[in-house]
């Protein structure tokens, strides 16, 4: 997970509230945690959700991530 505050994220996005396509990116240089996951795929952080997402990167690596992200 990011140690930016949230404030930067909220200060980064539109009118709208939406963050910029340009600012969006998906880490490729980066290996993906199950926090990552997750949160790409719209879920809470509980301890059920973080084992699902060990399990996918475990199977499926980046692609796990990749098919969840536009």
């Amino acid at each position: 997970m990011s140690e930016e505050p949230e404030t930067v994220s909220e200060a980064l996005a539109g009118p709208d509230g939406v963050t910029p396509d340009r600012l969006l990116h998906t880490g490729a240089s980066d290996r993906p945690s199950p926090e990552d996951l997750v949160l790409a795929s719209g879920r809470d952080l509980t301890p059920e959700n973080l084992e699902w997402a060990r399990r996918k990167l475990a199977d499926e690596g980046r692609s796990a991530i990749d098919k969840r992200l536009p």
